[in-house]
């Protein structure tokens, strides 16, 4: 199936930990059915068939109601499935915010449009990880 650049709604990116997506939305056609697909996999294929991280990529549609009104593809790279759908999350809001800008105050309500800017804390020298250290001995 071949998609029209003509036909796009929005396209926004999204960020997560080291994860980045880029969300296309695409209008349905008259016999096509609503799907989201995640670097050309179904998104359930995609996600490993974790019910987590499928609520995570359908809240914001749920939460409007828009489950089976786009076609939704989506390009994603760097990070674990954890950071990618978060990030897939966040650019989708952002997305459907550009298709109709009264949708941004129910998003901001429910807090999937702030970027989530915590990131891995280093390791230092003379610690095993970030922050741990060997047992102290006093004697």
């Amino acid at each position: 199936m071949v998609i029209e650049k003509s036909n796009l709604l929005a396209l926004a990116i999204g960020r997560r930990k080291e994860a980045t997506a880029i969300v296309q939305i695409y209008p349905i056609g008259a016999n096509e059915k609503s799907e989201i697909l995640i670097n050309n996999c179904l998104a359930e294929v995609f996600l490993q068939f974790n019910a987590a991280y499928l609520n995570t990529l359908n809240r914001s549609l749920a939460l409007l109601n828009l489950e089976n009104n786009y076609r939704i593809i989506v390009k994603t790279r760097g990070g674990g499935l954890t950071g990618q759908t978060g990030a897939i999350q966040l650019g989708l809001a952002r997305a459907l915010c550009k298709i109709d800008p009264n949708y941004r105050s129910t998003l901001k309500l429910a807090g999937l449009l702030p970027r989530d800017s915590r990131q891995v804390e280093r390791k230092k020298y003379g610690l095993k990880k970030a922050r741990k250290a060997s047992q102290y001995s006093k004697r």
